[in-house]
């Protein structure tokens, strides 16, 4: 009996022995396998941060991944200013409760603005509207693109000279639309003080982009053209789609807040690289292959010319009292 129970022991205890031995075998022939997946979490990493820090702001498609990793806002910072805005953001909102940088509420419209919006209106010029109740639309800023391109690029007439900047010429801009094209008041009074709101967003002259807008869609955004352009800007939408995903994808083309945005900074971009206004328009109406725009370029800027000497027969014709001017 007890050398049954010998033996018993012996070959438990051998089995053992190549149990262990048979682990440390696998153990050792898993190695390389844990190498090879370590180093292909560590490249997912990589070009998981890649993508974020490539992304050019438009959430252009399933390759976006930052919008699963961080909020929208935090991306535009990184891809406008650098990490280093990071701190001087967090630092800002330790000190006082703003809005976010992306939206445009916090401009000033003349009086003051209640709330949170006070503290972050020093960051943007001050500028009154014809109509301020559209400055308290919660629309995503487009500035982390249209900053993207250095004012030194831009011709200087396509930068703001201010004329927008009173609301007497706002008023008088849009009594002229408002004749031409017979035109609801309330409706262009709207599109007018979007425009001026946008233009400070982008950096652009607002009346460059209302004669653009004059002459592209006569004001009239609910119209389409065979190429498939939309809006008051007219923008291809199959084109810019990618930039569309910022407001919620292209069904969002058409709406004025949206279309001027997307419009103005592409316009920018044109103007940009064409090196000029005129070969911005060019660019702009898809004729930059072309060896004339078919005259698109000579009517916008027919259409600016006419919008500043408006602007500035009003200017030097204001009523003043003990020399002091009559503003509205």
């Amino acid at each position: 009996m007890s050398k049954y129970l010998t033996n018993y022991l012996n070959e438990l205890q051998s089995g053992e022995a190549a149990i262990l031995a048979a682990k440390d075998l696998l153990a050792r022939a898993m190695v390389p396998v844990y190498r090879v997946i370590h180093g292909l979490l560590a490249v997912c990493v990589f070009m998981v941060v890649g993508f974020w820090l490539s992304g050019n702001g438009t959430n252009a498609g399933p390759f976006d991944l930052a919008r699963i990793l961080v909020p929208d806002e935090a991306r535009h910072m990184v891809w406008s200013n650098g990490f280093s805005m990071l701190e001087q953001y967090r630092a800002a909102n330790e000190d006082s409760n703003t809005v976010a940088s992306t939206e445009i509420t916090s401009v000033i419209f003349g009086k003051s603005i209640p709330g949170s919006l006070a503290n972050n209106a020093t960051k943007h010029q001050a500028v009154a509207l014809l109509m301020p109740s559209v400055a308290q639309l919660q629309v995503k800023s487009i500035s982390h693109l249209a900053d993207r391109i250095p004012t030194s690029k831009i011709d200087p007439q396509a930068l703001d000279g201010n004329l927008m900047g009173s609301i007497q010429n706002q008023r008088a801009v849009a009594d002229f639309f408002e004749k031409k094209y017979n035109l609801d008041r309330t409706k262009i009074e709207e599109y007018v003080s979007k425009t001026i709101l946008i233009s400070k967003e982008v950096n652009i002259d607002p009346v460059l982009l209302l004669a653009v807008i004059s002459v592209e869609s006569n004001f009239n955004p609910n119209i389409k053209s065979h190429a498939g352009a939309e809006g008051l800007m007219q923008v291809m939408t199959a084109v810019h789609k990618d930039k569309y995903e910022l407001y919620g994808g292209i069904a969002e083309a058409v709406k004025p807040e949206v279309n001027i945005r997307v419009g103005a900074y592409i316009l920018k971009y044109l103007i940009a690289t064409g090196g000029s206004l005129r070969n911005g328009l060019k660019y702009y109406v898809g004729a930059a292959n072309a060896e004339d725009d078919g005259g698109y370029a000579d009517k916008v800027i027919a259409e600016r010319n006419r919008l500043i000497g408006l602007c500035q027969n009003r200017s030097t014709n204001r009523l003043t009292v003990n020399g002091k001017d009559l503003r509205s």
